[in-house]
């Protein structure tokens, strides 16, 4: 039997009709009847070899449509419709007075100045009297919260309104200049102590594999965060080989990057063999880390006495107890070195 790769395609479509080419696309129609996003004619093949009678008009559609409505007749009522009225007529409730007893009295002149108070001003006695469910929350604290002037300038039936909204500045760019920083890490300048490269979308991946490479040589620097640069993986491996090598790297962040369960296990692993590294920050990825990984970081901390600062939301209590109990140990540990 002949090796199905060695069959030339070409020349066997090249031999056929155009009849049988014809037949050949016709069942080769990928549709889909249970799409409903599709119209009816592209969910199934066209089954039919059936001219059209001619032109479409959609005039005399809407016409024949009318005329067969109108000619229908219409179905009679089960109830037929008399007019009569059942029940009783709505009489309101007249809402009883004050009684005598209990109508309050005011001194002329204050009954004259409420009788000649504006909405606004009757919005503020209000609210200081703490009549505060005759109005929102922000008209009786903003009356509260003035003195001499009228805060409530619409009244208490007024529409409340949002407060206007604040428009914030966006954050300035980060201006590190990222291939002069990866040489000056690589030249093991004295002055770089700080690499600060967040937010910074365009750095290639081979370019943040080059950094932590050259981060394994590095004494100096002691500060690295690369959050929300688009890490990925192969940058979370680097990141685990150079934390193996490394002695003078103390803070590392990889916040909001793409790295998962896989190469976070990886840095992990290496931090655990870290003596140096007082604070990691991991948290926000792409996707979860997953409970294996939550296990491995609370057995990690455990065995870790040099982590002080340690950021990531732990899902389960369990791994969130284990670790808390970690750093609280260690951060009691430095202090009591501090008061000997």
């Amino acid at each position: 039997m002949s090796d199905p790769r060695d069959i030339d395609e070409d020349a066997i479509l090249k031999g056929l009709s155009a009849e049988e080419l014809d037949q050949l696309e016709y069942e080769l129609q990928e549709m889909d009847p249970e799409n409903a996003m599709l119209p009816a004619g592209f969910r199934q093949r066209d089954q039919t070899k059936k001219t059209p009678t001619g032109p479409f008009d959609r005039d005399a559609l809407q016409q024949h449509l009318e005329k067969q409505a109108l000619e229908h007749e219409d179905r009679d009522d089960l109830v037929p419709f008399t007019g009569e009225k059942k029940g009783k007529a709505y009489v309101s409730k007249t809402k009883p007075g004050i009684p005598e007893c209990e109508q309050v009295v005011l001194e002329p002149e204050l009954e004259e100045a409420l009788k000649n108070a504006t909405d606004a001003e009757m919005c503020d006695i209000a609210a200081i009297l703490g009549m505060y469910t005759l109005m929102s929350n922000k008209q009786y604290y903003d009356a509260l919260g003035t003195t001499g002037t009228i805060a409530n300038t619409e009244g208490i039936n007024s529409v409340v309104k949002p407060d206007p909204f604040k428009i914030f500045p966006d954050e300035p760019p980060n201006p590190t200049n990222v291939e002069e920083t990866l040489e000056r890490i690589h030249n093991n300048d004295s002055s770089l102590t700080e690499v600060n490269l967040n937010n910074i979308k365009d750095i290639p991946i081979p370019t943040l594999k080059e950094i932590f490479e050259a981060m394994k040589g590095n004494s100096h620097v002691e500060f690295l965060s690369i959050a929300a640069t688009r890490s990925n993986d192969p940058v979370a491996y680097a990141c685990a080989e150079m934390l193996q090598e490394n002695t003078s790297l103390q803070s590392l962040n990889i916040e909001s990057n793409f790295i998962t369960s896989d190469g976070m296990m990886a840095v992990i692993k290496a931090v655990a063999k870290n003596a140096t590294l007082v604070e990691l920050k991991i948290d926000n990825q792409r996707q979860k880390l997953g409970d294996s990984v939550e296990m491995e970081i609370a057995s990690m901390l455990e065995n870790n006495s040099s982590i002080l600062k340690f950021g990531y939301h732990f899902t389960q209590q369990g791994p969130r107890a284990r670790a808390a109990m970690a750093i609280t140990r260690n951060n009691d540990m430095i202090r009591q070195q501090r008061l000997r």
